[in-house]
C-alpha cells in the first residue's frame, strides 16, 4: 500500500472501503461540473473495481490515491497519475476533491506530494495537467504547482450539450519548486 504524507495531508492508495465516497464523488454535478456528466453507479463501480487492482507505472492505468486530513481522518478527495507516454516520460497528473475540501490549498499540496514522489520514484521527464479552461480553481492548483499553460485544446470533449475547451499545461521535471 502507496502512503505519501504532507504536513496536512496522508495520500494511501484506495481500498475496497472507500467505495461510497468514490461513488458519491463521482457522482457529484458540482464537483464533475467541468469534467463529465456524472455516470450511472454501474459505470462508476466498474472504474472502481479497475483502480482497486495493483498499479504499475508501465501499465498507463491511472493512480488513485485518496486523500485524507491527517489530523481527522477526515476523506478530501482523491489524486494521482498515469504515464501518458512512457517512451517520452510523459506522467499527467490529475485531483478530484469534495466540495468540502475547496479552497483549502489540498488540491495543491496533495498534486506537489505526487509530483515529488513520482520524480523520486520513476523517471518523468514532463508532467502533464488539463483543466476546462473555466475551472479557475483546477488552473490556479496547476499553476501554483509551477506549471505553464502550453495551449488551448478547443472543443476537446463534451459535457451534455457544451463544448469544452481544456487548457494543457506542462511542468518539466527540472523546474518543480
Amino acid at each position: 500500500m502507496l502512503e505519501l504524507y504532507t504536513d496536512r495531508l496522508r495520500l494511501r492508495s484506495l481500498r475496497r472501503d472507500d467505495w461510497e465516497f468514490f461513488l458519491q464523488t463521482h457522482q457529484d454535478p458540482i464537483i464533475n461540473q467541468f469534467v463529465r456528466r456524472p455516470d450511472e453507479e454501474s459505470v462508476i463501480l466498474k472504474k472502481f473495481e479497475h483502480r482497486l487492482a495493483p498499479w504499475t507505472y508501465e501499465s498507463g492505468d491511472w493512480l488513485t490515491l485518496v486523500i485524507e486530513e491527517v489530523d481527522t481522518k477526515t476523506l478530501i478527495g482523491f489524486t494521482g497519475l498515469y504515464c501518458a507516454n512512457f517512451d517520452c516520460a510523459h506522467a499527467e497528473v490529475g485531483y478530484m476533491l469534495a466540495t468540502s475540501g475547496h479552497g483549502k490549498g489540498y488540491a495543491t499540496e496533495s498534486l506537489k506530494a505526487v509530483i515529488d514522489w513520482a520524480c523520486l520514484s520513476f523517471n518523468v521527464h514532463k508532467f502533464i495537467g488539463l483543466c476546462a479552461k473555466d475551472n479557475i480553481a483546477s488552473a490556479k492548483v496547476l499553476e501554483k504547482n509551477g506549471f505553464k499553460l502550453e495551449g488551448i485544446l478547443r472543443d476537446n470533449y463534451r459535457v451534455d450539450d457544451s463544448w469544452i475547451d481544456d487548457c494543457s499545461y506542462g511542468l518539466l521535471s527540472h523546474e518543480r519548486s
